[in-house]
């Protein structure tokens, strides 16, 4: 099916509202700037949304601090996501501070009402910013349990490797964010963007990188260096949007084999595989109306439980079940069986 794009500003996508349908548009994204800061703007356009084209596909960037329960409440009744920024607030110049206990309460909020997030992280855009303060942000964004992240300028980068014809800003070294250092943020957000998003791994991936004992950007400078090794990462042209979730879906097995191996935890596979395996089907059920069919070595029962979430307390009291699992959609929303 083709699909179209429209640009409006935010005056004229209220006004044209009531048209959207005889247009065609299922989808909306909105990320503008001074939008986003305007928490009654933003109420008023949801409910507008909600009134005139309620099966409309929405996503809303919204600043943490224009974010309230209000808010929350409107886009948990739609079909809403909300890509909110994440970044830092530069301190006199010598470095810069995350407001951690705002965030974690926004991400809390959309957490408790089921609502679709994803953080947007810059690094070294902030007077005194660090390559260590952008890993650290990095790993408390993801303990936050996002669906995505995305890093605008590395996607910059990627604009400007493939067009020499569209203008686009890139950060520049300083004094505590060296050329080297963006360069690694660079690889570091490409692989996130690669596993963790494209990947989509945020029902699994915290749990999944607990028997690594390690970090999360740890876990993705790794990987970056994997993805350098295999010829997918950013400068081979490889776009993980564009690659089809199964083939993102071996990449994450083979690489976390790799590492489980490393760590001497390589009899935990077997979890990590049917978990990795099961998530990714309901997420290709849901995004593609993919039904399939997934071999697992315990029973689904078991690995859709709340046992899994401790893979090393899995693997040492559940028995294994070789299961043959169906993933299809009923009447009533997504739902398996074992044949």
């Amino acid at each position: 099916m083709s699909k179209t794009e429209y640009e409006f500003s935010a005056d004229e996508i209220e006004s044209k509202l009531s048209e959207f349908a005889s247009m065609g548009i299922t989808e909306l994204s909105v990320h503008d700037g001074i939008l986003a800061n305007d928490r009654g703007r933003i109420l008023r356009m949801m409910r507008l949304i909600q009134k005139n084209c309620p099966d409309l596909l929405f996503t809303i960037r919204v600043e943490a601090s224009a974010f309230d329960r209000d808010v929350c409440r409107q886009a948990s009744e739609m079909n809403c996501t909300i890509d909110m920024p994440f970044h830092p607030v530069s301190n006199d110049g010598k470095t810069c501070l995350l407001d951690k206990k705002m965030y974690a309460g926004r991400a809390g909020m959309m957490n408790d009402t089921g609502l679709v997030f994803g953080f947007i992280m810059d690094y070294a855009s902030v007077p005194g910013d660090s390559f260590k303060l952008f890993r650290d942000r990095l790993d408390f964004a993801v303990s936050l349990y996002p669906n995505h992240i995305d890093f605008p300028e590395t996607e910059n980068v990627e604009k400007m490797l493939n067009s020499a014809d569209i203008p686009v800003q890139t950060v520049k070294p300083t004094a505590l964010f060296a050329a080297q250092d963006i360069r690694y943020a660079r690889d570091i957000s490409f692989a996130c963007r690669t596993f963790y998003s494209a990947g989509r791994a945020v029902p699994w991936f915290l749990p999944v990188l607990q028997p690594l004992k390690i970090s999360a950007s740890s876990f993705f400078s790794d990987f970056a260096e994997w993805q350098h090794g295999s010829n997918c990462n950013y400068r081979s042209g490889f776009i993980p949007e564009q690659v089809n979730h199964k083939e993102i879906e071996k990449m994450q097995l083979l690489f976390l084999g790799t590492k489980y191996d490393e760590k001497g935890k390589s009899e935990l596979m077997p979890v990590v595989r049917d978990i990795v395996m099961l998530n990714g089907a309901f997420s290709r059920l849901t995004g593609e109306n993919e039904e399939s069919v997934v071999t697992t070595a315990y029973n689904p029962d078991d690995l859709l439980g709340p046992e899994s979430s401790d893979i090393l307390s899995f693997a040492e009291n559940v028995c294994m079940e070789e299961s043959k699992v169906k993933i299809f959609y009923t009447p009533d929303g997504p739902d398996y069986k074992i044949i």
